[in-house]
């Protein structure tokens, strides 16, 4: 059975009118007249049965119905757009990307390799640090992977991954001669620190545990730095997913309560309005996306 679709042309005018929220400004861009557009306005709302405009005295609005077709139609052309570059563009393309070393780490670089197979003229170059750093602002990425509560000026944030903090430790510690049965046993055994602003205080209060001492412990400014010490035995870390999630998996860290708390934080995906190729972001950030259904499954 055939698709059930629209004339495409007025498609296309919609989903250009809509984005300008102006007839003249997407005819210049379709390179037709003013009339020609109007008309596929019109016969677009008349087939569909629906309005998808609203005049007011500033312009065009979109109508509630208008509203809800707008995005699809976008991501549509949008795909539509970075398939025929795929084909027609056969020259490699340098996407360039910042993010945290502890993510890069933890969870990017085990699944990046599909991203090749998939991309194979797209070659990312992988800028990591320490701490945040705006290297969108000095022009030195194309796309931003941030850790944060998704608060900052003029950018584009979308939020992929929420972080959740959980006790983590060796599975030598777990089987020990000391118990660590419930969260009150924490009290016998080594707590490690991170550098994170939300650590043991915080969750030992979120979770309600009380009368732990939740000063003492080593700590380390990196957080690889912490779960490796958690590996080798040295005491418990609160581990953060999804930047635990491959030592979990391979059996190098356990967790040893059935208990997660969201931290309000988590990891965007951030880019500005003035890339110049932003075929190159989608493909990214489709695949990205596409990941982390796979992972929460």
């Amino acid at each position: 059975m055939g698709r059930s679709l629209p004339n495409l042309n007025a498609i296309r005018a919609f989903e250009a009118v809509a984005r300008h929220l102006s007839i003249t400004r997407a005819a210049k861009e379709l390179n037709v007249t003013q009339a020609a557009v109007s008309h596929q306005i019109k016969a677009l709302e008349e087939q569909m049965g629906v309005m998808l405009f609203r005049r007011h005295n500033k312009g065009l609005l979109l109508t509630k119905e208008g509203q809800a077709m707008i995005q699809p139609m976008t991501n549509a052309f949008d795909m539509i757009a970075d398939a025929t570059n795929l084909i027609f563009n056969s020259e490699v393309q340098i996407l360039k990307v910042s993010m945290l070393s502890s993510f890069a780490a933890g969870w990017l670089m085990p699944r990046l390799d599909g991203f090749y197979q998939e991309y194979p003229n797209i070659d990312i170059r992988i800028l990591v640090t320490s701490k945040e750093v705006d290297f969108l602002k000095a022009g030195d990425v194309d796309l931003e992977l941030r850790y944060g509560d998704g608060r900052w000026p003029q950018v584009d944030s979308q939020k992929f991954m929420a972080e959740e903090i959980f006790p983590v430790c060796s599975p030598a510690l777990l089987k020990g001669d000391i118990p660590l049965q419930t969260l009150d046993d924490l009290s016998h055994h080594i707590l490690l620190h991170d550098h994170k602003d939300i650590g043991w205080k915080e969750w030992l209060d979120d979770a309600g545990v009380k009368g732990i001492d939740y000063s003492r412990g080593p700590g380390f400014f990196q957080s690889h730095l912490t779960m490796q010490a958690a590996a080798l035995g040295h005491g418990i870390a609160l581990g953060r997913m999804p930047l635990v999630s491959e030592s979990l998996r391979s059996g190098e860290l356990v967790k040893p309560f059935d208990i997660s708390l969201p931290t309000g934080m988590g990891y965007y995906m951030v880019n500005i309005n003035t890339a110049s190729d932003k075929s190159k972001i989608r493909a990214f950030t489709n695949w990205l996306m596409e990941e982390v259904r796979i992972f929460e499954q």
